[in-house]
């Protein structure tokens, strides 16, 4: 009888540490969001958001200040319709500036909210248009080879012009 008692203990024990070990997990994949603040939803529209995923962070000053909850295709302005949901108690003027960045060089992305100066305040269901999209680096590296192939050569332009000189 004493031996049971102790095995139900134990098991209860490493059900707990396990039931802790995925908390910790998902909280770190930053799967797992639990927030006991009211909030308000407002959809964002971009016309690129590169490597955006449900569940980023929304950030302003570096603060985080929401959560990106969808993020859907809207084939009637053939634009990402990215859903947000903010902290009431975080409240942004009408004509703030919503863009896609990332942490450090090749981090993960989150929106970043930029305050403009209205005196009215977005919100529940507003939807914002004044965005800036996602920078993706493959396409900053295509323009730069393109610029580079579509300029003279500087060399071969130099040594004709010595070639003549003589």
């Amino acid at each position: 009888m004493q031996s049971s008692v102790k095995d139900v203990w134990v098991g209860l024990f490493v059900l707990l540490g396990a039931l802790a070990l995925l908390f910790l997990s998902l909280q770190a994949a930053n799967l797992l969001q639990i927030s006991w603040q009211p909030t308000y939803q407002v959809t964002a529209r971009f016309d690129n958001i590169g490597g955006l995923r449900a569940g980023a962070t929304v950030r302003s000053a570096g603060v985080p200040v929401g959560r990106v909850q969808a993020i859907t295709f809207n084939d009637q302005t053939f634009q990402a319709d990215v859903t947000l949901v903010l902290e009431k108690r975080y409240a942004f003027p009408r004509d703030s500036s919503f863009q896609i960045l990332t942490s450090g060089l090749l981090g993960e992305q989150y929106v970043g909210i930029v305050p403009g100066g209205a005196d009215e305040n977005l919100a529940d269901g507003a939807t914002i248009t004044l965005t800036q999209s996602a920078i993706v680096l493959e396409n900053l590296i295509g323009q730069f080879l393109f610029n580079r192939a579509a300029e003279p050569d500087a060399a071969a332009g130099g040594g004709e012009a010595g070639a003549g000189a003589q």
